[in-house]
């Protein structure tokens, strides 16, 4: 299995070189993040973002205290001024007094202020009245201040002069003074956000981040025919697993794991069924055998998909390996199977790229191999050939169809046709080659299909009609012992068509002396009143190895043989026994017990018990739901006791699971009629 699915899931290794042309195309066999390219786009992404930048407050308040302290000192400088006047200081001139006051103001200022303002400019404020300086004062503060609260760079700070002049032109003072202020609000009006580093790596890392990954794809072309192996192409031919890299041990891993999981449900399955004890060992072989040939023939026909005979894949016959399965092996394994079916085909049908899953085909397998034993049906192998093929092309047609609506592709009619065809002969084939294998599997390993049980069962088979002829009664009894084996044996999950067929000849024996069983007496006398209980004996026994030569003699399969032969176990005739008592008190119990052996297999035990049962229950009057219940436990109870369950592992649980559906059938069988009344005349 593992070998079988590897060169599908690990790409085959390239031998190519740098420099040199392509002898074909590569496809990309896997979808793969090219880490590289998309790294080099990210930091091409990240350079592309500007320096980032932010509003720093502490600018805008220093700005201001230097306005505030401009007008302070010019504050001082005039009450300095009317101070020396009222202390009657002889008058200085005009000129030399105000260049005085400049000198002052200047001596006060700092030093960006004293660069920007020229003496014209400091005198025409000093001459400006207090409700001016007031005006002036306030606006210059306040509109620095608001302007000053956005954020503004350099270039942003020209509109914002230019605000400035035209709201301080509106002010009521002198053009003078208005140009003097304007120089002292320009040069306050500076630009006010510094270099953010934080912000900036955000940006940039948020730049990244929108960066969308970059993926060599899926069936994609990394270089074309004749074209030259560059670095950055064999990068990626490496990077795709295409080159030998004695590192990349994922394909193995993962393989590896899905295989080991795969055996473990299959164990689990075979030792729920109990197809894991020494018996049935050819059960084990057979199962083995099938899977291996349903992943020869998957492989076999998955190689037609590197000529791009894709459709083909659809010509598999996927209900071929069920079929075997639900006939050989035991059908609860069938789900499993169709599993495990399924993700075979999923991998080795992933249309020539490598490491991929085609989930439409898994899915198709999945389906067909489920569908596929439902249509077998208990004719003749002929009819059911034909049957089974017709209905499962029907089937595996639909399901085509619908796979190929689903995936939205345009077809043309003749490609519509083509994928009919294949799906229809899919389901022929599986039905022909399970019909040709399964004898030859039986006659390999020895064992016994549903097949075969099928043909077995057919009331034309020469031991089933000399059972009618000669013993019709223990034939009516066969059948009832049939239907009641059956239902028990699917209870508790044994195989209830073995057991039904076995239940059909395991009293074959009674056809050598029919008329020494009741079943076959029909009114007349008993011959066992003119025999000896020892004679008695010996004939009601000789019924199990009787039965048991003449089924070997016709070549029976040794599992109906084995409920032949087990069905009475070591029993103990007690009539015959406590009869024969009445005349010898030296007569030993273990000569009116049956030779044996008890019973190997459930089926076998169920067949016993459903044989004590139906003989029973027909001497109940009226038979009752209560009665036949106590009637059935008692005969479970009766056997156990008696160790006649101690060779086939039949649990307590199993065994109330069988008294019921003994119960139940029984109750429908016998149910209570209306009594009509009689016709008066």
């Amino acid at each position: 299995m593992y070998i079988g699915l590897l060169p599908n899931v690990k790409p085959a290794q390239l031998n190519v070189e740098k420099g040199k042309s392509a002898e074909q195309a590569i496809i990309s066999p896997r979808t793969v993040e090219d880490k590289e390219v998309t790294a080099k786009r990210k930091e091409e992404a990240a350079k592309k973002e500007v320096r980032q930048y932010s509003l720093n407050g502490e600018i805008e308040k220093e700005q201001i205290k230097i306005i505030t302290e401009f007008f302070k000192t010019i504050e001082e400088v005039q009450t300095s001024e009317e101070s020396n006047n009222h202390l009657g200081e002889s008058p200085l001139p005009e000129a030399e007094k105000l260049a005085g006051q400049v000198r002052k103001v200047r001596d006060g200022l700092p030093l960006e202020l004293n660069q920007d303002l020229s003496d014209n400019d400091i005198s025409t404020i000093l001459k400006a009245s207090k409700k001016d300086l007031n005006i002036v004062r306030e606006f210059t503060e306040a509109k620095v201040s608001e302007l000053m609260e956005k954020e503004m760079s350099t270039t942003e700070t020209y509109n914002a002069h230019e605000e400035f002049e035209v709201d301080l032109r509106k002010q009521n003072i002198s053009p003078q003074l208005q140009d003097a202020i304007l120089i002292i609000g320009k040069s306050r009006i500076v630009a006010n956000i510094v270099y953010d580093a934080e912000k900036t790596a955000e940006k940039k890392e948020q730049a990244k981040n929108n960066v969308e990954p970059v993926f060599i794809l899926e069936g994609q072309i990394i270089v074309n025919e004749k074209q030259k192996i560059t670095d950055d192409i064999y990068r990626q031919l490496e990077l795709v697993g295409l080159l030998e890299n004695d590192n990349d041990y994922q394909a193995y891993i993962g393989l590896l794991l899905l295989v080991s999981i795969s055996l473990y449900l299959i164990h689990y399955q075979l030792k729920t069924f109990g197809l894991l004890e020494v018996k049935d060992k050819p059960h084990i072989l057979v199962y083995v055998m099938i899977l291996l040939i349903m992943l020869g023939l998957m492989k076999g026909v998955s190689l037609f998909q590197k000529n791009e005979y894709t459709v083909v894949a659809y010509l598999i016959p996927s209900g071929l390996g069920t079929m075997l399965v639900y006939l050989l092996v035991h059908k609860r394994m069938v789900f499993i199977t169709s599993a495990l079916l399924s993700i075979w085909a999923s991998i080795l049908f992933n249309e020539g790229i490598t490491g991929t899953f085609n989930f439409s085909m898994g899915i198709y397998v999945l389906l067909s191999s489920l569908a596929a034993p439902m249509f077998l049906t208990e004719r003749k192998r002929s009819v059911m050939l034909l049957r089974t093929g017709a209905f499962l092309a029907l089937f595996n047609i639909v399901l085509v169809l619908c796979l190929l609506l689903i995936k939205s592709g345009h077809y043309e009619w003749k490609e519509f046709g083509i994928y009919i065809l294949t799906a229809a002969g899919s389901g022929m084939i599986a039905s022909i080659l399970t019909i040709g294998l399964v004898p030859y599997l039986e006659d390999g390993f020895g064992m016994i299909s549903s097949l075969k049980l099928i043909d077995l069962a057919s009331p034309n088979h020469p031991l089933l009609r000399k059972v009618l002829l000669e013993a019709p009664g223990t034939y009516h009894h066969s059948i009832m012992v049939a239907n009641l084996s059956e239902v028990a044996c699917e209870a508790i999950g044994a195989d209830g068509l073995l057991a039904r067929v076995g239940a059909y000849y395991h009293d074959i024996g009674k056809t050598f002396h029919p008329y020494y069983f009741i079943e076959n007496q029909m009114g007349m006398e008993n011959p066992h009143d003119s025999l000896t209980s020892q004679q008695s004996k010996d004939i009601i026994i000789a019924h199990v190895t009787d039965g048991v030569a003449l089924l070997k003699k016709n070549h029976i399969p040794s599992e109906i043989v084995d409920i032949a032969a087990q069905h009475h176990g070591t029993t103990f005739l007690k009539y015959f026994y406590y009869k024969a008592k009445e005349n010898d008190e030296t007569v030993c119990e273990d000569d009116f017990r049956y030779p044996g052996p008890k019973a190997m297999s459930k089926e076998a035990a169920v067949v016993g018990i459903a044989d004590s049962v139906e003989a029973a229950v027909r001497s109940l009057t009226p038979p009752t739901p209560e009665k036949i219940e106590a009637l059935v436990k008692s005969i479970i109870k009766d056997r156990l006791q008696d160790g006649q369950f101690s060779e086939c592992d039949l649990t307590f649980k199993e065994l109330e699971l069988v008294s019921r559906a003994l119960c139940e059938t029984l109750n429908g069988t016998f149910h209570s009629r209306i009594k009509y009344p009689e016709e008066k005349n």
